[in-house]
C-alpha cells in the first residue's frame, strides 16, 4: 500500500494567513509532545532512556526509548515529528486519517510526520527507537523568511531508510549520551542543519534556502564578538547569538561562517581555549577553574578539546609557560 506523498493539509489551529515575519524566539520543547483527548501529554508515557529536555535546544525535542509490543493511542501531533527505528525488527500497525496499514519496521526505518498528522499505533515487537518533535518557526529559519508560516508542510512518510537523515539524528543523539559537553550550541547546529534538509528533501513544495555571498555586516559581527566574550563561561545557544544578530539562526550561521571563516560551534571553542590558555598562565588558578572561567562545563572535556586544538594538554601548556 502507498503511504507517502501528502502535500495538502487542513488548516492548523493558531495558522495566520498573513504572518511574514521571520521567527522570533524559537521555543524549547520540554519533550515529544503530542494532542490526546484535549490534552498535550507525552507521546510515548513511558519514561524515555535519554532526553534533550535539560540541554534545552531551540525548537527541537529528542527522546530514545526502548520498548515492549505496545499500543499507541490515538493522538496528534502539535509539532513536525520524525522516528528512527534503531533496534529491533517488527511489524507496525498503523491507523490515520481512514487508512489501515502494516509497515515492517527495523534498524533505520524511519517516519516524517507534518504536524497536525493524527494517527494511533500498534507496534508488534520490542523496538529501540529516538523520536524527534521539531517547532514549527525552527523551519520557517531555514527558509529565505518571506515565505508565510503556513506555507511550510512536510510530507507524510511511513517507512523511509535515509541515511542522511539518520546520521544528523544519530549525531545529535550521540551528543546528549556524552552529555552535551559543548553545551546547547552543537545540539543547535545540528538541529538547524536537520531543518534545511528536510526542507529540501521532505517539503510539499520547494522553498528558497538562504545561502548570500556576503558576510554579516561589520556592526552586527562586532554586537555578537562582543556578546560571546562577554558570556564565554555560560551556555550560549544558537539560538542567543541569531537573535543578537537579529536574523534566523539558518541565516545568522552561514553569514557568520562566511565573515569569520568558522561556524559558531567552531569560533566559540577557539575563543574558549584562548581564554583557557590566559588563565592557566596565571599559577594561582587551578586548572579546573582555568577551564571554568572559559566555559568548559567538565575537566575531561576541558582536557580532550584542549588537547585536540593546542596538541598538549592543559598541565602540560601550564608547565611549558611558567618553566
Amino acid at each position: 500500500m502507498k503511504t507517502e506523498g501528502r502535500s495538502a493539509r487542513r488548516p492548523r489551529p493558531g495558522d495566520k494567513a498573513h504572518d511574514n515575519s521571520p521567527p522570533q524566539g524559537i521555543p524549547s520543547l520540554a519533550g515529544v509532545r503530542v494532542l490526546r483527548e484535549g490534552r498535550v501529554e507525552p507521546l510515548i508515557r513511558a519514561h524515555p532512556d535519554l532526553t534533550s529536555a535539560a540541554v534545552g535546544w531551540s525548537g527541537i525535542a529528542l527522546e530514545g526509548h526502548t520498548i515492549p509490543a505496545c499500543e499507541v493511542p490515538r493522538h496528534e501531533h502539535i509539532e513536525n515529528f520524525l522516528l528512527v527505528v534503531l533496534q529491533g525488527s517488527t511489524k507496525c500497525e498503523v491507523l490515520t486519517e481512514g487508512r489501515n496499514f502494516e509497515v515492517d519496521a527495523r534498524p533505520g526505518t524511519t517516519f516524517i510526520l507534518p504536524r497536525g498528522t493524527v494517527d494511533e499505533l500498534r507496534w508488534q515487537g520490542p523496538t529501540q527507537r529516538i523520536t524527534v518533535a521539531i517547532n514549527q518557526k525552527l523551519l520557517i529559519g531555514a527558509t529565505d523568511e518571506t515565505i508565510h508560516a503556513n506555507d511550510i508542510e512536510l510530507t507524510e512518510h511511513w517507512k523511509l531508510n535515509d541515511p542522511n537523515l539518520i546520521a544528523t539524528v544519530q549525531a545529535m543523539k550521540t551528543d546528549l549520551d556524552a552529555g552535551s559537553p559543548t553545551g546547547r550550541l552543537y545540539g543547535e547546529a545540528l538541529s538547524n542543519a536537520l531543518s534545511i534538509y528536510l526542507l529540501k528533501r521532505y517539503a510539499a513544495r520547494s522553498f528558497s534556502i538562504v545561502n548570500s555571498q556576503g558576510g554579516l555586516p561589520s556592526h552586527r559581527l562586532r554586537r555578537v564578538i562582543e556578546y560571546i566574550t562577554a558570556n564565554l563561561p555560560n551556555d550560549i545557544g544558537l539560538e542567543d547569538l541569531s537573535s543578537v544578530a537579529g536574523m534566523s539562526p539558518h541565516y545568522f550561521s552561514h553569514l557568520f561562517k562566511v565573515s569569520t571563516g568558522h561556524t559558531p560551534h567552531r569560533f566559540i571553542l577557539l575563543e574558549r581555549i584562548e581564554r583557557a590558555k590566559n588563565n592557566l598562565r596565571n599559577p594561582h588558578r587551578s586548572i579546573f577553574d582555568a577551564g571554568l572561567d572559559a566555559g568548559f562545563q567538565n575537566a575531561s572535556h576541558f582536557a580532550r578539546v584542549f588537547r585536540k586544538f593546542v596538541g598538549v594538554s592543559p598541565s602540560q601548556f601550564r608547565s611549558n609557560v611558567l618553566d
